[in-house]
């Protein structure tokens, strides 16, 4: 790790102090106090829910608070607002993308601060597409500044957040979660801008759940539980088991252990030959019940669209898709009458209706196994969400909570157990753990391998390589959008992943 450029005895860019926020029915933060130096990279951790996100948004000028105190460069000042945190030259990177989808990737990064052309109300576009391919030069991406947004992978869209970010020339920098969608060389090209930010003296709060990037790149840690300061302490002083127990007040065992399958049961999901409209082309695979299998490689090989043709949310144009050996229709409301769910990359946009309550959305998927004779019954829909709750230990003060405003992990829960309660033969999981804490990630795995225990088949889609060795049966391997190879158990090692990934033919 490389030494902060900073001494303690430095003053803060900025610090809050005694910060207090209430939501209706939760108390999001007591008294909490964070104070970010120059050249500094602070960690925020903490479980789903435990106010992390919202001390950010206060930091921002997106929430304020109902008490506290805020202070630039030792002086009492004033945040009532995103102008306030633009002034103090605070810039911030949220988990969910908050870019223009119909606007392309040069006016996303400069919106709002549009380089004047020779004429009144005209924008320089010459200068402003020059300008963004010099900020998405500089976090190593080849994205086209003409592009739409809207066209983008999650992975290129959160590119586009940090090079916005970095062209408001911050002072303070908040990343929350932003290596989530990336893949391991996005990840690299970011840890260097970062590495050269700090250098530059500019102060950065950075969540993460990811412990591994918590010690290379952080020079302080701030553990947050249940909207309370927990201890901030010095890498040095710290190990990953001790920032685990810190956040989440007990022990807990980072290493999920399983029971692999060595009889699987019959082929719930094979594909022959398939290609999509969406690029992928000649997939083989299959998914047989009692097994987890995995389906790895780089951002962009092809993995998600592999699921979307499986659901039938994009149309194949070759090959075959079997469902218990009969073939499968290419619609999704089909797919789920046949009993498969997918938990999508994306939860905001494609796996919840934000708008709607925790219980609208657990149950929506099951309203024909529930309900067959189209008699509802609110106190039934209330049990079978409480039961839910309960049992993915989903963080809201109700049922009737707005899903909307959950914490992003526990809208993750919110996805699976509406799959959960139209108990599916096949769930497909896209990237189930990002943004979930590691507390959660456990529980997430044990609910993952209670179900193929079941006789359930999952397919499991990771950007995170121990995620694919240590929990699936086998695995497959994409690259350029097509299958490259198939690992059994035995074979299941990160270096055989990343070899096949990565191999140029």
């Amino acid at each position: 790790m490389l030494s902060p450029t900073r001494t303690d005895t430095s003053v803060p860019v900025v610090e809050l102090r005694g910060i207090c926020k209430s939501f209706p029915g939760v108390k999001a933060l007591d008294e909490v106090s964070l104070a970010l130096h120059p050249g500094e990279v602070h960690m925020i951790m903490g479980e789903n829910g435990a106010g992390k996100s919202t001390l950010m948004k206060i930091l921002c000028g997106a929430h304020t608070a109902d008490a506290g105190e805020f202070y630039h460069q030792g002086q009492p000042a004033k945040m009532a607002d995103a102008a306030d945190a633009r002034r103090y030259g605070v810039a911030v990177i949220f988990q969910e993308l908050s870019l223009v989808p119909h606007l392309d990737v040069g006016r996303n990064i400069f919106l709002g601060r549009e380089p004047r052309g020779l004429l009144p109300g005209q924008i320089d576009l010459p200068a402003l597409y020059a300008r963004a391919q010099g900020f998405l030069d500089m976090v190593g991406s080849a994205i086209d500044v003409r592009t739409p947004v809207h066209r983008l992978r999650v992975a290129e869209q959160q590119i586009v957040e940090i090079a916005k970010a970095l062209s408001q020339n911050a002072k303070v920098l908040v990343l929350d979660e932003p290596t989530s969608a990336l893949s391991d060389r996005e990840v690299e090209s970011l840890f260097k801008v970062i590495r050269d930010l700090r250098h530059k003296g500019v102060a950065m709060a950075y969540i993460s759940h990811r412990m591994a990037e918590v010690f290379e790149l952080g020079d302080r840690i701030t553990v947050i539980r249940d909207g309370k300061h927990i201890k901030t302490l010095m890498p040095a002083e710290a190990s990953p088991d001790e920032i685990v127990r810190l956040m989440v007040g007990r022990t807990v065992d980072m290493t999920y252990q399983r029971e692999f399958c060595n009889r699987p049961g019959e082929a719930v999901i094979e594909l022959k030959g398939v290609g999509a409209a969406n690029g992928v082309r000649g997939v083989n695979l299959v998914v047989r019940r009692g097994e987890i299998v995995g389906l790895s490689g780089l951002v962009g090989s092809g993995r998600t669209e592999v699921a979307r043709a499986i659901f039938g949310a994009d149309r194949i144009i070759q090959g075959q898709v079997l469902h218990l050996g009969k073939p499968l229709p290419n619609d999704p409301a089909k797919v789920v009458s046949c009993g498969i769910g997918l938990i999508p990359e994306n939860r905001k946009t494609q796996g919840l209706a934000l708008i709607r309550s925790v219980q609208d959305n657990l149950i929506v998927s099951s309203l024909d196994r529930h309900f067959p004779t189209r008699k509802f019954s609110m106190r039934k829909a209330a049990t079978l969400a409480a039961e839910l709750i309960a049992r993915l230990r989903i963080a809201t003060p109700s049922s009737q909570r707005k899903v909307g405003n959950l914490s992003g992990g526990n809208q993750q829960k919110v996805v699976i157990g509406k799959w959960l309660s139209a108990d599916v033969d096949l769930l497909i999981f896209d990237e189930p753990t990002r943004g979930i804490d590691v507390g959660a990630k456990a529980e997430i795995f044990e609910l993952i391998d209670g179900l193929v225990k079941q006789g359930k088949a999952v397919l499991m889609i990771s950007s995170e390589l121990p995620e694919i060795t240590h929990i699936c049966d086998r695995a497959y391997v994409m690259r350029h959008k097509t299958i490259v190879g198939e690992l059994s158990r035995q074979e299941l090692t990160a270096e055989n992943v990343m070899r096949l990934a990565v191999h140029h033919d």
